[in-house]
């Protein structure tokens, strides 16, 4: 079989993507509805919790992934096994330590939960015990992955993607089935953890399959200069990480300090929305990453740029268009699912959708940073990111409690990284000026605001049943934004480029299907 191009490498890591994770969804959303109706809250404020707190030790990584990744692009493209084998090696060893790093520090922090945890929760279980568990999940983790990067630098995603669903869609049926039976956490963890075993044997086991030469013994060791240059960018890459943990992973941990688990276990019913809805688009993104990289190595500035503008668009109009539906359907989604018990202010569904887009928006200017290599600009700035979201979670969290919490973030973002990482990506990857991003930023912002608020509107009529609730104005969420979007970008160049990969794509499935 002859090597596939960017476009059909896109295609099979998009719909191997979404293929697999609809299925791993709806079982996912069983298994959380079988888990709220199995245990109390408060082991849903656990998991937020202790997620957290192992997502700040993975700090550790220090952005090794990234700069390696990076750095495969290149050597991939030209074929040069040795080279590929010798970063896999360095990126092996890397990994190991920062796995045992992981470790130490999750022990050491142990006599600190209390600290966080002022009220002890109603569960059964040891709460050391489970913390234990969820740390041995991350720690080992890193003893394997790290082949699994080369997948995915070799435009091989989908291999990935299709194991990581085939193991978590097995893992959710057998731990319903353990948790209608028994109603035991421990039980439902070690499930997980045996899940996530499995997983990173199975994967490392391909790479090595795929590509024999990155397991042989007599490996050559990377230069020194390669190595110098690695490390500056890791050493880049220390920042962004860190302010981006920062930022991300401990707004669950201020809100036990200030309103308790239950408060975590209440927000994250919500956030399963946002988070679901994340991963999905994450799926369409991530898949041409690879390509993305492969066209920054040897193509014009012309048809990247072409390509970022496009590629911003239909961040815009699927991240834009799920905003609104979060902020619009979420309430009644979580009646619907979880109970009257589980309702919270529509200021929190509002919150979570801002920080859903803002994050959204920047899935084409982070794709392009990071295939560019442009991991030092701007990395003090972000600093400042994670200085101002502690301080404004603090703050607001005390005069306005879990909507401050998630407010801060918005605002952190914004004064930083919202503005600076497409101005990074303009000036140094394209040489042109980012107020050509900035005009259509501003523009879609007022397009979404504008529909927004017809929706909401909209659906301010809908006095009927809880099911047919949801379902009428999941409808309006549909139709009138694409209908907005639609009369609004028909006729912009980036809206065609998108109009003719999808009929691309639409045409190798279907030669796919004839075969």
């Amino acid at each position: 079989m002859g090597k596939k191009t960017r476009t059909e490498y896109s295609i099979i890591n998009i719909v191997t993507g979404l293929g697999g994770y609809a299925v791993n969804t709806l079982l996912g959303l069983i298994c959380r509805i079988v888990f709220t109706h199995t245990l109390v809250s408060e082991y849903l404020g656990v998991s937020g919790l202790f997620t957290n707190i192992l997502s700040m030790l993975s700090l550790a990584e220090l952005g090794i992934g990234s700069a390696i990744v990076y750095a495969l692009y290149k050597p991939l493209a030209k074929q040069n096994h040795e080279k590929i084998a010798s970063l896999v090696k360095f990126y092996g060893k890397c990994y190991q330590a920062v796995g045992v790093l992981i470790g130490i520090l999750g022990v050491l922090l142990m006599p600190f939960l209390r600290l966080l945890i002022h009220d002890v929760p109603s569960i059964h279980e040891n709460i050391y015990l489970i913390y234990v568990i969820f740390l041995f999940n991350t720690a080992s983790s890193y003893f394997f992955s790290y082949r699994s990067s080369l997948l995915t630098a070799a435009q091989q995603n989908y291999l990935v993607i299709g194991l990581n669903y085939a193991i978590t869609i097995l893992e959710s049926v057998i731990q319903m089935i353990w948790l209608i039976a028994t109603h035991n956490y421990l039980g439902y963890l070690i499930i997980q953890t045996i899940g996530t075993l499995i997983y990173n044997i199975v994967i490392s086991h391909i790479a090595a399959k795929k590509f024999p030469y990155i397991a042989k013994k007599n490996i050559k060791p990377l230069e020194k200069e390669e190595k110098f240059g690695l490390i500056k960018n890791i050493q880049a890459l220390i920042i962004w990480k860190l302010s981006g943990l920062l930022v991300n992973s401990t707004d669950n941990i201020i809100i036990t300090y200030f309103s308790g688990l239950t408060a975590v276990g209440l927000s994250s019913n919500y956030t399963l929305l946002s988070t679901t809805i994340n991963s999905l688009l994450n799926q369409l993104f991530s898949g041409i990453t690879a390509s993305v990289g492969n066209m920054n190595a040897i193509e014009s500035k012309e048809k990247k740029m072409d390509m970022f503008y496009a590629i911003n668009l239909a961040n815009f109009w699927l991240f834009g268009w799920s905003a609104i539906g979060i902020f619009v359907c979420s309430t009644d989604m979580v009646h619907l699912m979880f109970g009257q018990n589980y309702i919270l202010p529509i200021t929190i569904p509002f919150v979570i959708a801002l920080n859903f887009y803002m994050v959204g928006m920047q899935n084409a200017v982070w794709t392009y940073k990071n295939t560019m290599g442009l991991f030092r600009p701007g990395r003090y700035l972000l600093i400042l990111t994670a200085i101002i979201n502690l301080v404004c979670s603090i703050w607001l969290g005390k005069v306005w409690g879990l909507f401050g919490i998630l407010f801060a973030t918005a605002i952190s973002r914004a004064f930083t990284n919202t503005w600076y990482d497409p101005y990074a990506v303009f000036k140094y990857g394209f040489g042109e000026k980012a107020s050509l991003y900035f005009f259509r930023y501003l523009y879609y912002a007022i397009i979404l605001v504008l529909t927004g608020g017809i929706c909401y509107w909209s659906c301010s009529f809908v006095r009927l049943s809880l099911l047919a609730t949801v379902v009428v104005k999941f409808l309006i969420c549909c139709i009138i934004p694409n209908v907005v979007f639609l009369l609004c970008f028909y006729r912009k160049k980036e809206f065609l480029i998108i109009r003719e990969f999808s009929q691309r794509v639409v045409n190798k499935l279907k030669e796919k299907i004839k075969r």
